[in-house]
């Protein structure tokens, strides 16, 4: 058995595929709350089809349909926004 890392195997093998492997998590860590934030905005200015009905809660819910689930979406995933902001300002203090 080789004692490779098994995500270094589908990135390219070696360190620098899971550095590789990292940084794309990272990036892609950072997208998701600006995208989850415009599907808000969006949903939210031409929303209203069946679709939206289905995913309320209850009847006159205020959690009910999608662009709430979006702004939740969003501010779940902004741990890596606000580590970013954090290592820079760490960096500016140094």
């Amino acid at each position: 058995m080789s004692g490779s890392h098994p995500i270094s195997t589908a990135v390219g093998g070696g360190r620098g595929g899971v550095m590789a492997a990292r940084h794309l998590a990272r990036w892609l860590a950072l997208a998701a709350t600006p995208t989850f934030a415009i599907m808000a905005v969006l949903t939210a200015l031409f929303g209203g089809d069946p679709a939206d009905m289905m995913c309320a809660a209850g009847h006159g819910s205020v959690l009910g349909g999608m662009v709430p689930m979006y702004l939740l979406m969003s501010a779940f995933h902004s741990a890596a926004w606000l580590r970013l902001i954090s290592e820079r300002r760490r960096a500016v203090g140094r």
